[in-house]
Protein backbone atom coordinates (compact mmCIF):
# COMPACT_ATOMS: atom_id res chain seq x y z
CA UNK A 1 0.00 0.00 0.00
CA UNK A 2 2.83 2.55 1.37
CA UNK A 3 4.97 2.01 -1.75
CA UNK A 4 1.59 2.12 -4.23
CA UNK A 5 1.34 5.43 -2.57
CA UNK A 6 4.87 6.47 -2.96
CA UNK A 7 4.70 5.73 -6.88
CA UNK A 8 1.47 7.71 -6.98
CA UNK A 9 3.49 10.83 -5.45
CA UNK A 10 6.53 10.63 -7.52
CA UNK A 11 4.00 10.52 -10.57
CA UNK A 12 2.16 13.60 -9.32
CA UNK A 13 5.31 15.47 -8.57
CA UNK A 14 6.95 15.22 -12.04
CA UNK A 15 6.19 17.72 -14.77
CA UNK A 16 2.73 17.87 -16.48
CA UNK A 17 5.08 17.66 -19.78
CA UNK A 18 6.51 14.94 -18.46
CA UNK A 19 3.34 12.67 -18.57
CA UNK A 20 3.19 11.93 -21.64
CA UNK A 21 6.77 11.25 -22.38
CA UNK A 22 7.03 7.79 -23.14
CA UNK A 23 4.19 7.89 -25.67
CA UNK A 24 5.65 10.43 -27.04
CA UNK A 25 9.01 8.84 -27.86
CA UNK A 26 7.16 6.21 -29.39
CA UNK A 27 5.08 8.07 -31.22
CA UNK A 28 7.72 10.31 -32.82
CA UNK A 29 10.92 8.67 -32.96
CA UNK A 30 10.48 8.37 -36.67
CA UNK A 31 9.95 12.42 -37.57
CA UNK A 32 12.71 12.96 -34.88
CA UNK A 33 15.36 10.42 -35.96
CA UNK A 34 14.83 11.69 -39.77
CA UNK A 35 15.12 15.69 -38.38
CA UNK A 36 19.00 14.16 -37.24
CA UNK A 37 19.66 12.25 -40.01
CA UNK A 38 19.24 15.51 -41.87
CA UNK A 39 20.89 17.74 -39.76
CA UNK A 40 24.40 15.29 -40.45
CA UNK A 41 24.33 15.83 -43.78
CA UNK A 42 22.52 19.30 -44.33
CA UNK A 43 23.53 20.79 -41.03
CA UNK A 44 21.39 24.15 -39.91
CA UNK A 45 23.24 27.72 -40.43
CA UNK A 46 24.37 29.41 -37.73
CA UNK A 47 22.75 31.97 -35.67
CA UNK A 48 19.23 30.57 -37.68
CA UNK A 49 15.58 30.93 -36.63
CA UNK A 50 13.91 27.61 -35.89
CA UNK A 51 10.01 27.46 -36.00
CA UNK A 52 8.96 23.99 -34.36
CA UNK A 53 5.67 22.58 -33.50
CA UNK A 54 2.50 20.90 -35.21
CA UNK A 55 1.09 20.80 -38.27
CA UNK A 56 0.42 24.31 -39.17
CA UNK A 57 4.58 24.47 -39.03
CA UNK A 58 5.09 21.42 -40.82
CA UNK A 59 3.09 22.17 -43.87
CA UNK A 60 4.20 25.74 -44.26
CA UNK A 61 6.14 24.64 -47.19
CA UNK A 62 6.71 27.97 -48.63
CA UNK A 63 8.56 28.98 -44.83
CA UNK A 64 12.19 29.40 -46.70
CA UNK A 65 10.92 31.19 -49.98
CA UNK A 66 8.99 33.49 -48.01
CA UNK A 67 11.57 34.59 -45.48
CA UNK A 68 14.57 34.88 -48.12
CA UNK A 69 15.98 37.48 -45.79
CA UNK A 70 16.52 35.28 -42.97
CA UNK A 71 18.24 31.98 -41.98
CA UNK A 72 14.68 29.64 -41.70
CA UNK A 73 14.63 26.09 -40.31
CA UNK A 74 11.57 24.10 -39.94
CA UNK A 75 11.15 21.65 -37.55
CA UNK A 76 7.29 20.76 -37.50
CA UNK A 77 6.10 17.59 -36.87
CA UNK A 78 2.13 16.98 -37.41
CA UNK A 79 -0.64 16.45 -34.82
CA UNK A 80 2.02 17.36 -32.04
CA UNK A 81 1.51 19.10 -29.01
CA UNK A 82 3.58 21.70 -26.66
CA UNK A 83 4.70 18.36 -24.70
CA UNK A 84 6.50 16.86 -27.47
CA UNK A 85 8.19 19.55 -28.57
CA UNK A 86 9.78 20.21 -24.98
CA UNK A 87 10.70 16.67 -25.19
CA UNK A 88 12.60 17.01 -28.14
CA UNK A 89 14.21 20.70 -28.57
CA UNK A 90 17.19 19.06 -26.93
CA UNK A 91 17.62 16.92 -30.38
CA UNK A 92 16.39 19.08 -33.09
CA UNK A 93 16.54 22.64 -31.88
CA UNK A 94 19.46 23.23 -28.85
CA UNK A 95 22.31 21.22 -30.67
CA UNK A 96 21.96 24.01 -33.46
CA UNK A 97 22.17 27.63 -31.56
CA UNK A 98 19.32 29.34 -32.95
CA UNK A 99 19.10 33.26 -32.64
CA UNK A 100 15.23 32.94 -32.08
CA UNK A 101 13.08 30.06 -31.68
CA UNK A 102 9.33 29.92 -32.86
CA UNK A 103 6.64 27.85 -31.08
CA UNK A 104 3.07 27.37 -32.87
CA UNK A 105 1.43 24.34 -30.85
CA UNK A 106 -1.34 24.41 -28.11
CA UNK A 107 -4.43 23.75 -30.78
CA UNK A 108 -3.86 19.99 -30.38
CA UNK A 109 -3.44 19.62 -26.66
CA UNK A 110 -6.64 21.07 -26.22
CA UNK A 111 -8.71 18.89 -28.48
CA UNK A 112 -6.76 16.36 -26.74
CA UNK A 113 -8.85 17.55 -23.76
CA UNK A 114 -6.12 19.17 -21.70
CA UNK A 115 -7.29 22.54 -20.34
CA UNK A 116 -5.65 25.71 -21.50
CA UNK A 117 -3.83 25.60 -17.58
CA UNK A 118 -1.95 22.13 -18.26
CA UNK A 119 -1.06 23.08 -22.03
CA UNK A 120 -0.05 27.08 -20.19
CA UNK A 121 2.54 24.83 -18.19
CA UNK A 122 3.51 22.64 -20.60
CA UNK A 123 4.38 26.15 -22.74
CA UNK A 124 6.75 27.52 -19.46
CA UNK A 125 8.18 24.04 -19.66
CA UNK A 126 9.28 24.82 -23.13
CA UNK A 127 10.65 28.16 -22.41
CA UNK A 128 12.68 26.50 -19.47
CA UNK A 129 14.13 23.95 -21.92
CA UNK A 130 15.23 26.31 -24.30
CA UNK A 131 16.89 29.16 -21.31
CA UNK A 132 18.61 26.35 -20.42
CA UNK A 133 19.94 25.28 -23.72
CA UNK A 134 20.02 28.13 -25.24
CA UNK A 135 20.18 31.35 -22.88
CA UNK A 136 21.19 33.67 -25.26
CA UNK A 137 18.14 32.89 -27.85
CA UNK A 138 14.70 34.72 -28.34
CA UNK A 139 11.91 33.21 -27.99
CA UNK A 140 8.51 33.61 -30.20
CA UNK A 141 5.29 31.88 -29.35
CA UNK A 142 2.67 32.21 -32.56
CA UNK A 143 -1.10 32.51 -31.39
CA UNK A 144 -3.17 29.19 -31.40
CA UNK A 145 -5.37 30.09 -34.09
CA UNK A 146 -9.56 30.06 -34.37
CA UNK A 147 -9.76 26.56 -36.72
CA UNK A 148 -13.61 26.01 -37.90
CA UNK A 149 -13.62 22.53 -37.45
CA UNK A 150 -12.49 23.01 -33.72
CA UNK A 151 -14.92 26.00 -33.30
CA UNK A 152 -16.29 24.42 -30.12
CA UNK A 153 -13.12 24.81 -28.67
CA UNK A 154 -12.70 28.59 -29.46
CA UNK A 155 -13.14 29.66 -25.80
CA UNK A 156 -10.39 27.42 -24.57
CA UNK A 157 -8.25 28.62 -27.21
CA UNK A 158 -8.56 31.97 -26.33
CA UNK A 159 -7.60 31.65 -23.14
CA UNK A 160 -4.68 29.43 -23.74
CA UNK A 161 -3.68 32.67 -25.49
CA UNK A 162 -4.34 34.99 -23.02
CA UNK A 163 -2.38 33.11 -20.52
CA UNK A 164 0.62 33.04 -22.77
CA UNK A 165 0.46 36.34 -24.03
CA UNK A 166 0.33 37.74 -20.51
CA UNK A 167 3.63 35.22 -19.93
CA UNK A 168 5.01 36.75 -22.81
CA UNK A 169 4.92 40.57 -21.88
CA UNK A 170 7.04 40.49 -18.51
CA UNK A 171 9.76 39.37 -20.79
CA UNK A 172 11.58 41.59 -23.44
CA UNK A 173 13.25 38.05 -25.08
CA UNK A 174 10.26 36.47 -25.77
CA UNK A 175 7.66 37.91 -28.61
CA UNK A 176 3.32 37.11 -29.08
CA UNK A 177 2.08 36.73 -32.48
CA UNK A 178 -1.50 37.14 -33.27
CA UNK A 179 -2.46 35.67 -36.05
CA UNK A 180 -5.64 34.36 -34.48
CA UNK A 181 -6.96 38.11 -34.56
CA UNK A 182 -6.00 38.48 -38.20
CA UNK A 183 -7.76 34.98 -39.24
CA UNK A 184 -11.30 36.32 -38.05
CA UNK A 185 -13.52 38.43 -40.20
CA UNK A 186 -15.63 41.74 -39.10
CA UNK A 187 -18.46 39.00 -37.92
CA UNK A 188 -15.68 37.33 -35.37
CA UNK A 189 -15.82 34.13 -37.09
CA UNK A 190 -12.73 32.61 -38.85
CA UNK A 191 -12.50 34.00 -42.43
CA UNK A 192 -14.03 31.08 -44.79
CA UNK A 193 -11.33 31.01 -47.48
CA UNK A 194 -7.91 30.74 -45.36
CA UNK A 195 -8.66 26.76 -45.19
CA UNK A 196 -8.18 23.51 -46.84
CA UNK A 197 -11.25 21.28 -46.99
CA UNK A 198 -10.48 19.72 -43.68
CA UNK A 199 -11.21 23.58 -42.06
CA UNK A 200 -8.05 22.72 -40.00
CA UNK A 201 -5.32 23.46 -41.85
CA UNK A 202 -4.54 26.77 -43.79
CA UNK A 203 -4.37 26.78 -47.55
CA UNK A 204 -2.11 29.38 -49.13
CA UNK A 205 -4.43 32.60 -47.93
CA UNK A 206 -3.75 31.23 -44.81
CA UNK A 207 0.16 31.36 -45.44
CA UNK A 208 -0.29 34.76 -46.57
CA UNK A 209 -1.65 35.85 -43.81
CA UNK A 210 0.97 34.26 -41.43
CA UNK A 211 3.78 35.89 -43.58
CA UNK A 212 2.03 39.08 -43.19
CA UNK A 213 2.26 39.28 -39.14
CA UNK A 214 5.09 36.84 -38.41
CA UNK A 215 7.38 38.87 -40.13
CA UNK A 216 8.47 41.48 -38.68
CA UNK A 217 9.33 39.63 -35.64
CA UNK A 218 12.22 37.64 -37.12
CA UNK A 219 13.75 40.85 -37.29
Amino acid sequence: MFLNLLCLAIVLALPAWAKDAPAAATRWEKEISAFEAADKTNPPPANAIIFIGSSSVRMWKSLAQDFPEHKVVNRGFGGSQIADSVQFADRIVVPHKPRLVVLYAGGNDINAGKSPERVFADFQAFVAKIRAGLPDAKLAYISSAPNPARWAQIEKVRTLNALIREFIAKDSSMAFIDVHSRMLGPDGQPLPDIYLKDRLHMNEKGYAIWKEVVGPYLK
